[in-house]
């Protein structure tokens, strides 16, 4: 499984030849426990993940979960507590934690988005502007707060960018070369297709055979027009300098989702620490 074989990695990371403050100080036989305790106000994400981690790195510790992933939290409050040989809590606790604070920090910052755009129909959608490697990890922090998952790669959806349009010789290129090239592998993927001005939305809507137009870069009425004359008859996404400051107004625009980067490249990672208890 992914998680697991993440876990094993990160670990050799960390542990390497061996966690040797822990051996030079710690008993083998001793026993504590430690309280994950929160210090920020927001969402808590990675629990499952944190209790993952203990379980496979040593099947004696054991975790009492008090809170669940998804829960607001306060400071003060306590996730759970966790119980076991003192060098093996002390040998998960940094990987742990860093998982825990990083997710909870997605989450948060997506929860933050999701609220201010309630009451839109619009929902809010990440990238794969993504830590390599912890993607799984980042769009699962979306997903628990509450945000939705564009394409996880680039195998499991056709999106014709700016880039791919220059490449093929035009928006009717590109889009024909797609269908021509899905009916060959005999594959079923939806097509989404990034548009640049109104007159690259012209273009789309005259070709069709897809599902969703990126709106890219455009001003809140250039955005309302685009909405309008495609008139449901493809789902809009809007995307680029979009921030949870703005989120709401991009969305009034009458798009169906936003798209939005910085849900997963730039966030402040969430307090958290791991202590004895």
């Amino acid at each position: 499984m992914q998680l697991d074989a993440f876990v094993q990695l990160a670990l050799a990371e960390d542990l390497g030849s061996g966690d040797h403050t822990s051996l030079a100080c710690i008993g083998a036989n001793e026993k504590a426990k430690a309280k994950l305790l929160v210090k920020d106000t927001g969402l808590l994400a990675g629990i499952e993940v944190a209790a993952r981690i203990y379980a496979q790195y040593d099947s004696n510790l054991h975790v009492e979960l008090l809170l669940r992933d998804g829960a607001a939290v306060q400071p003060g409050d306590i996730a759970f507590y966790l119980s076991g040989p003192a060098r093996s809590i002390l040998a998960v606790e940094r990987l742990s934690l860093n998982i825990m604070q990083r997710m909870s920090g997605v989450a948060t910052a997506t929860a933050y988005v999701v609220n201010q755009l309630e009451g839109t129909g619009c929902k809010v959608l990440d990238t794969r502007k993504t830590t390599p490697l912890n993607r799984f990890l980042e769009k699962e922090a979306v997903r628990i707060g509450g945000g939705t998952n564009h394409r996880f790669g680039l195998y499991d959806m056709i999106m014709i960018k700016d880039n791919h349009v220059d490449y093929a010789g035009g928006i009717e290129a590109a889009i024909r070369q797609t269908h021509a090239y899905l009916k060959r592998e005999q594959l079923q993927l939806d097509i989404e297709v990034e548009a640049r001005n109104m007159a690259e939305v012209a273009q789309i809507v005259a070709v069709g055979g897809i599902r969703r137009i990126m709106l890219d870069n455009f001003s809140y009425a250039q955005l309302r027009e685009a909405v309008a004359f495609i008139n449901g008859r493809f789902e809009t996404e809007a995307s680029g300098g979009i921030t949870p400051q703005n989120a709401r107004e991009y969305a009034l625009c009458g798009v169906d989702y936003i798209s939005m980067g910085s849900l997963t490249h730039t966030i402040k990672n969430f307090d958290l620490s791991l202590k004895a208890c």
